[in-house]
């Protein structure tokens, strides 16, 4: 049985849906997205996503097609529709679709589409074993705190991960590491230290970040942001990346080298037992 998608105010069978080819998503990646995670039907830290969603439209003066109540109504419905138990919902907003020009247009429709994916965010098996990452410069435009569909090169960083056995990718810019592929990147000092870099254009503003370190504020984990090198990352006790479907996920090699003792430590197990504890009591 094919997904129930939704294109611009109607649910229709995924082989049906129909993008213009004149979208500027498509032409240009004008547009921008946001992942939501779902375990037992219910959206997980959805208000931050909703916030960052808006802050993204903003950054771009897109419009956005629906006012809040109605996107988190559009959410629940595509959940339902799909019965969707656990695993995610994609969005994504294009500024619509106009003559193929590089100013932008000043009269066109957004382009709304959602969709879900089952996925197994809760028995992650890498959560037993976890992930190596490899080193890769980061090549990507500068604004990346607005989270948009210029994935090309994360997705050329994650397949050079790939040919190195690796299963990801940590970006290096400047000497210092930015981020993963599709995640926040982080490490743990050999003094029990949270250490992650500041926010700023060079990363993303990660939902499931801010929740992490806010939990371990509250387990009384040191947290220090900053930008840290990757020779403080191949010293580091532990290491773990954050996302809306990976929540904090072990990264346990870098470039082939152990972390700590080349697997999952304490401070990152503790830490995505409480987020899971504490995000399905608020799911919504």
């Amino acid at each position: 049985m094919s997904r129930i998608v939704y294109v611009n105010g109607a649910f229709v069978a995924e082989e049906a849906a129909r993008i213009s080819v004149f979208d500027r998503g498509f032409l240009f990646a004008d547009a921008i997205y946001e992942v939501v995670g779902v375990v037992g039907g219910k959206l997980l830290d959805y208000d931050g996503h909703a916030a960052r969603l808006r802050r993204s439209l903003d950054a771009l003066s897109l419009a956005s097609p629906l006012d809040d109540a109605d996107l988190l109504a559009l959410h629940r419905e595509i959940v339902s529709r799909n019965r969707l138990d656990e695993g995610l919902i994609y969005l994504q907003i294009s500024r619509g679709a106009a003559d193929r020009d590089f100013a932008y247009p000043m009269k066109a429709d957004p382009t709304l589409v959602l969709f879900t994916q089952a996925k197994a965010v809760l028995a992650n098996p890498k959560v037993e074993t976890g992930i190596a990452v490899v080193l890769v410069p980061d090549l990507r435009w500068a604004r990346r705190d607005i989270k948009t569909v210029q994935l090309l090169y994360p997705s050329m960083a994650k397949m050079e991960a790939a040919r190195h056995g690796a299963d990801d990718a940590w970006m290096v810019e400047d000497g210092l590491v930015t981020e993963a592929s599709s995640a926040n990147a982080h490490i743990v000092d050999r003094a029990g230290t949270l250490i992650t870099r500041p926010l700023s254009e060079a990363i993303l503003h990660g939902i499931t970040r801010l929740s992490i370190l806010d939990i371990a504020r509250g387990m009384g984990v040191a947290v220090e942001e900053r930008a840290f090198s990757p020779e403080e990352a191949k010293d580091a006790a532990e290491a773990f990346i954050t996302s809306a479907t990976s929540f904090a996920l072990p990264v346990t090699r870098i470039d082939g080298n152990p972390v700590g003792d080349g697997r999952p430590g304490p401070i990152t197990r503790a830490l995505r037992q409480a987020y899971i504890v504490a995000k399905l009591q608020t799911a919504i």
